[in-house]
């Protein structure tokens, strides 16, 4: 194990009240997310001051602890070796952020599959443009979408385990959304088609399925249990998604692309101008995972999501608002450091220890980045006006990450890769300008220390 990932967890767990404080222990890309007894045991100003801790987070259903990305994954693994045991308890906290907890804990862990099969799909795409290795991109084509075809059953999967049932009974009741056959069947005077309702109609499969299941266990027979629950939880279930949850799914999933779709065409400019410029709040207080089953819904049903492009240029305002600190504050060593050692990730799409660590400990530039970000959004949703939207055929990366995903508009690939970079661009120079005229900062002259007296 990393001696000082171990360190690191060692010294967090004393400070966060102990073992026993310790509900649950879970992480994101870049957030140790603690569930805790009693939130008042913890030491907020320990906690920040451990070496590695780029910031902390406060609600009532999370502590959240940020570390950046990798050393989160190695934190979080010493962090439960440490622990005697694990509690599954209920933690006090409002339906809305139990609600986000819960959408999170079911499409996170999906992300690493859905980057990867996006990348593989992006490259399958420049190689059939370019007309190349078309030997190979049959294979690609193969690799690439299975992993979509099949989202609902690990969404089902996943829904099920976060919300208490069987597992493999989610997954069951969520494959019938993506069976070929349900187009022999009829609702509500109109047949199915398969995949109707996508992701959507897959969550709403399994949480049917899970209180199913749980009603049974309470009535059947334990001797029974074994037959009777499973049999009842899918035929139950499986009636309900195929007569009303999938075409009801369906409705909304169609109405989220086409709405998604009017937004950038019709007022491109200024809805990203919006989505931008608030991203970063939305970062700051954990609240962009709800995004994801949009994001989702989108990729499965058009291939790719429009948002996401959009949402980025958030990041590329925080990178100009750190580059204009760094370059203010010359003689401030510590902020220097922690921009330099943050600002790759933040190059690379992950904000959090800019935010935590650069702009929202120095107030102004926090704003000053989010103005960065809506001029970026803005750039990239004026080309949608125009007919070219930039897409992405996953979500997860962003910033220059978020290249290889990119999905080609009106104009090809390379006429959307130059509008994202033009985006990017437009989001650090304006990020830059405006934290450096209106960010609050010192002037280099007077942020250099006085003397010492001798």
């Amino acid at each position: 194990m990393n001696t000082s990932s171990h360190d690191t967890a060692a010294a967090l767990l004393p400070l966060v009240g102990g073992p026993a404080n310790v509900t649950s222990v879970a992480h994101c890309m870049t957030r140790l997310r603690l569930g805790l007894a009693d939130a008042s045991l913890v030491d907020g100003d320990g906690v920040r001051a451990v070496p590695g801790v780029l910031g902390v987070v406060e609600d009532d259903d999370t502590y959240q602890i940020v570390l950046g990305p990798g050393v989160v994954t190695t934190v979080t693994r010493a962090f439960e070796a440490l622990l005697l045991k694990r509690s599954q308890q209920q933690r006090n906290a409002t339906p809305a952020k139990l609600l986000l907890r819960r959408l999170a804990n079911i499409f996170v862990p999906l992300i690493p599959a859905l980057i990867g099969c996006g990348v593989l799909a992006g490259l399958n795409g420049l190689l059939l443009n370019l007309g190349r290795l078309p030997g190979v991109t049959p294979a690609l084509s193969v690799i690439s979408g299975a992993f979509m075809s099949l989202i609902a059953v690990f969404v089902g999967h996943n829904t099920a385990k976060e919300f208490g049932g069987t597992p493999v009974l989610g997954g069951a009741v969520a494959a019938i959304v993506v069976y070929p056959g349900v187009a022999n069947v009829t609702a509500f005077g109109v047949p199915l088609a398969p995949g109707q309702g996508g992701v959507l109609g897959a969550l709403a499969a399994a949480l049917l399925g899970t209180y199913v299941e749980k009603w049974c266990r309470g009535r059947a027979p334990a001797a029974l249990d074994v037959l009777i629950t499973p049999t009842v939880t899918v035929l139950t279930a499986g009636l309900g998604t195929l007569y009303v949850l999938m075409y009801a799914a369906g409705t909304v999933s169609s109405a989220i692309g086409t709405a998604s779709n009017w937004l950038l065409t019709t007022t491109g400019a200024f809805a990203g101008l919006a989505l931008g410029g608030l991203f970063l709040p939305l970062v700051m207080l954990g609240l962009h995972q709800a995004l994801i089953p949009i994001h989702a819904t989108l990729i499965e049903q058009q291939g790719h999501t429009i948002l996401l492009p959009v949402l980025a240029m958030a990041g590329a305002g925080q990178v100009g608002a750190a580059i204009a600190v760094y370059v203010r504050l010359r003689h401030d060593t510590s902020m220097r450091t922690t921009i330099k050692s943050a600002l790759p990730a933040g190059l690379l799409g992950v904000g959090e220890p800019l935010i935590y660590g650069v702009s929202l400990p120095l107030g102004r530039p926090f704003l000053t980045a989010c103005v960065g970000g809506a001029a970026g959004g803005a750039f990239v949703g004026l080309f949608a006006m125009l007919g070219t939207k930039v897409g992405a055929t996953a979500i997860g990366p962003s910033g220059w990450a978020l290249f290889p995903l990119l999905a080609g508009g009106a104009g090809g690939l390379w006429r959307t890769a130059a509008i994202y970079a033009g985006g990017l661009l437009t989001g650090y120079a304006v990020g830059f300008a405006t934290t450096y005229v209106f960010g609050g900062l010192p002037t280099t002259g007077k942020s250099r220390p006085a003397p010492e007296s001798r």
